[in-house]
């Protein structure tokens, strides 16, 4: 089941009007884009067991217009009759969102504390928060600076430091439309947005895009969807020094092959990102200087097969950042994301026989296209958990 939660900007700002159909509101470009959405996701198979959530930024429990018990007809109701009134909470709103996901997990023992982290455990939740942008706002004042309310007292909360899970991402769609068409054209790249939103979608794995355009807008929410995948997000991290250069690529046509081959499972590169995938992969292969593949933090997928029960399957936890001890009466509090570090030292695959072993795809990065771009296929990199060891 994969949790996609809509936190919609319901402050007075977002009765601005804008150029787009009409002259229409930025809460009616928001109500249309969820819209949007929904009926785009519809089209995939594993859409049929999603629930959608809808959340506002007004204060708790009026907050919640569809839950965990409401089902899509509810939240399309509630989502035609959105007002707009309240102030700018974005933190708060932010921070409530993570907790209504969070209610059931440790009550579900799916988190597993202290045995390792099972990425075949997962409740994959998307949250897609729209807003304009505006300054944040609450009873005391206008604030300038996102902060995000650390104190929780959900039953379990004292385990993980942050108020995020590493199957939850935060993606921000920052609504820059103003009341006439925009001059420029449309470049085709959506960067991300220079509010401070970006930061925190950025520390969960997701990322802002910053719309300019109704086209733009379509983009993104094309590009939403597809981002919509099981999987859990990891901080990987290079440890030793960086390998040698490979001895069978050429300069000249390297660029081009390494791109199709980014395409796995039917997933390609994001069009959206800051930089087009094409200028990525020469700064990877053609720029030695470049280093953004040293540590990132991107999503592995966990393959949607599943047993017999309807539940994905696996057999090896990643390891904790701590040796339990017998004699601890208390668990020490995890990171939302494991560190893996991995060492540039060419190995030859090591699969026994008859031991089973996981396999997971890493999803496009800096670090997958260097890895790609050096042509070696029959060799591999290992990896590990040094705080583990």
């Amino acid at each position: 089941m994969t949790i996609i939660v809509f936190l919609i900007d319901t402050s007075s700002s977002m009765h601005q009007k804008t150029y787009v159909g009409g002259r229409t509101t930025l809460l009616d470009v928001a109500k249309s884009a969820v819209e949007t959405f929904v009926k785009i996701r519809q089209r995939s198979l594993e859409s049929r067991i999603d629930r959608y959530m809808l959340l506002t930024f007004e204060e708790s429990p009026n907050n919640i217009k569809a839950g965990w018990k409401e089902n899509l007809a509810t939240f399309m109701n509630e989502l035609k009759n959105l007002p707009c009134y309240s102030m700018t909470t974005m933190g708060l709103a932010v921070k409530q969102a993570f907790d209504i996901l969070n209610i059931n997990r440790l009550t579900s023992g799916i988190d597993t504390y202290g045995q390792g982290r099972s990425p075949f455990f997962l409740e994959t939740a998307v949250i897609v928060l729209i807003t304009d942008g505006g300054p944040l706002s609450t009873t005391s004042g206008v604030h300038e600076d996102f902060t995000l309310p650390m104190t929780n007292s959900l039953p379990g909360s004292e385990l993980t430091r942050e108020p995020f899970r590493w199957d939850q991402r935060l993606f921000a769609l920052v609504l820059r439309l103003t009341g006439t068409p925009a001059i420029e054209r449309d470049t085709g790249l959506v960067p991300s947005d220079s509010s401070s939103i970006d930061a925190m979608c950025e520390v969960t794995g997701g990322r802002s895009y910053s719309i300019t355009s109704h086209r733009m807008l379509n983009q993104c929410i094309d590009s939403l969807v597809q981002k919509v995948q099981n999987g859990v997000v990891i901080n990987f991290e290079k440890i030793g020094p960086d390998p040698p250069p490979p001895t069978n690529i050429e300069k000249g046509d390297d660029i081009l092959l390494v791109k199709e081959e980014l395409t796995t499972n039917g997933r390609e590169c994001d069009p959206t990102n800051d930089l087009s995938n094409m200028n990525l992969l020469q700064m990877q292969s053609l720029g030695a200087q470049n280093t953004s593949w040293h540590n990132c933090r991107r999503m592995i997928y966990v393959p949607t097969r599943t047993n017999q029960k309807g539940f994905p399957t696996g057999y090896w936890p990643i390891p904790e950042s701590f040796w339990p001890e017998v004699t601890a009466s208390v668990l020490p509090p995890r990171n939302a994301h494991p560190n893996v570090k991995f060492a540039c030292t060419s190995s030859d695959p090591m699969v026994i026989e008859n031991l089973p072993f996981d396999k997971y795809e890493l999803e496009p990065s800096p670090l997958t296209q260097y890895i790609l771009s050096r042509k070696q296929p029959t060799t591999c990199w290992q990896v590990c958990c040094v705080s583990a060891l």
